[in-house]
């Protein structure tokens, strides 16, 4: 395939992976309303589509700690069984017609359990929700496999306990471990005893670092906390000047840590400033495993076509551009070796060859 045929159709069809997508940023609207008039919980508006324009706009502060906020209303709406199990189905749903054939869905259990739920009957639940998703994926012929990253959020105290929940559940789903939620003045290094728990168990983990803070938290979750790859990361470029590399930039790009980025995410927290001039072009060329993520869908109003196009549109990104931050993405999932080849070899190279 030559870079000259980059229109709509051959970015729908592409098959595409993603890392760094959060299942409570990514509920369709119209579920959102269903939801909130079932449990009695107070939404902006209740039409879907004034709704998904009110997320948008709302997110689009330039700041990650309003960017956060606006999860009020997702969360409202998955306290319950019911609620979980129909969020995480169309979520798959949602991936399969967007032409993803992999992803890493991330959630914090623990901000689902307002409804009486334990910790673990929201991993069950969520789990059960992905499963009839994928088998409805397989049925249609757009099959998606959807593995799970456990969140602990790095303002409170509960991310050992969900690192024993990942650790619990890593037969039955779960591939890996996160810290989310704002970064600024809440340290990586504050959560080591999780980290190391889960080194100890061998469950791989990424952490949210580089985002709203800059080097320095970069530094910790690789260096003292030991990420396998690293959520956003924009701010590797501090490290960057005329196309030199610092050591941490080079400790980054010589081991091959992906960097999971979200280009629209990242124009609406503030951490870029426009997608012609985001960092995962320079890095991409600089040689840096980048990789294409979401972040939010619902939250950023993206897809992975969207974010696809944008590059396309915006940087100049050529096909050959996303096969390579595609094959990146699989290479670094957290699921064996062996797995990841076959879905390089079987799906992704031949899509990109079509």
């Amino acid at each position: 395939m030559t870079a000259t045929r980059v229109d709509a159709a051959t970015l729908r069809r592409l098959p595409k992976a993603v890392l760094h997508d959060h299942l409570d940023g990514g509920l369709r609207p119209a579920t959102v309303v269903e939801l909130a008039e079932t449990v009695g919980h107070t939404l902006p508006t209740t039409d879907p589509d004034a709704l998904a324009a009110w997320y948008y706009d709302a997110a689009n502060s330039g700041d990650l700690v309003r960017y956060i906020a606006t999860f009020e209303h997702t969360l409202a709406v998955m306290q319950t069984r019911e609620g979980l199990l129909r969020t995480a189905e169309e979520y798959v749903l949602d991936l399969a017609a967007d032409g993803v054939v992999y992803g890493e869905v991330r959630y914090a259990p623990e901000l689902m359990v307002k409804g009486g739920l334990t910790l673990p009957e929201v991993v069950e639940t969520v789990q059960e929700g992905l499963a009839a998703g994928m088998a409805k994926a397989a049925a249609a012929g757009t099959p998606v496999r959807v593995g799970t990253l456990l969140c602990g959020m790095r303002m409170f105290d509960r991310t050992r306990e969900i690192a024993d929940l990942a650790v619990a559940f890593r037969d039955a789903g779960v591939v890996g471990f996160d810290i989310a939620g704002a970064e600024d003045g809440f340290p990586p290094a504050d959560h080591l005893a999780a980290f190391e728990h889960l080194r100890l168990e061998s469950v791989p983990f990424t952490i949210h670092a580089g985002e709203a803070h800059g080097l320095p938290s970069i530094h910790q979750a690789l260096q003292v906390c030991g990420a396998q790859r690293i959520g956003h990361g924009v701010r590797i470029t501090d490290d960057i000047v005329d196309g030199k590399l610092g050591r941490l930039a080079g400790w980054v790009r010589d081991r091959r840590i992906a960097l999971e980025m979200c280009p629209t995410s990242n124009l609406q927290t503030g951490a870029a400033t426009s997608i012609a001039e985001h960092p995962i072009t320079a890095l991409k060329d600089l040689g840096f495993r980048v990789t294409l993520n979401t972040d939010n869908r619902l939250v950023s109003g993206t897809t992975m076509t969207r974010e696809m196009s944008l590059l396309v549109e915006e940087a100049g990104w050529t096909v050959e551009d996303l096969r390579t931050v595609t094959v990146n993405a699989v290479k670094s999932a957290f699921i064996p070796f062996d797995e990841r080849n076959a879905l390089i070899r079987d799906v992704i190279l031949p899509g990109y060859e079509a």
